[in-house]
């Protein structure tokens, strides 16, 4: 029981440090089925043909596009890879599009982490 009253203090912050870590684990993850979610439900009412709906849902993919983890574009680009032909533009077609967004901007990440990489081989 001495014990527990000396290290009161910082048994408590420990459980606050793990209940705070596992609270961050599960909102990542939620945030990530959630984008899963959305890019289904942007494919299946845009093949179904409602192009209003399809319209909204693609806007919301786009604003989240730039925070999403490297995995979920990943993950995008494989998925719409299977829906369209990438060689053909397809200027009216909301997945292609959105496919050819999600290639650019992988595209682009891979040009920082090799400019990363070329910064870290240089240093001594």
């Amino acid at each position: 029981m001495s014990f527990f009253r000396r290290y009161r203090v910082w048994l408590v912050f420990g459980v606050v440090l793990i209940f705070s870590s596992v609270m961050v684990i599960l909102q990542i993850q939620a945030n990530l089925s959630r984008h899963v979610e959305l890019r289904e439900a942007f494919i299946l009412v845009e093949s179904k043909g409602y192009r209003p709906q399809a319209q909204r849902l693609y806007q919301r993919l786009i604003v989240e596009l730039e925070r999403l983890p490297d995995n979920a574009l990943l993950g995008d680009f494989q998925r719409t890879l299977t829906l369209v032909d990438p060689s053909a533009p397809q200027g009216d077609n909301l997945i292609w599009r959105y496919h050819w967004t999600v290639s650019n901007e992988l595209e682009k990440r891979s040009h920082r982490a090799l400019q990363r990489a070329l910064k870290l081989a240089e240093e001594n």
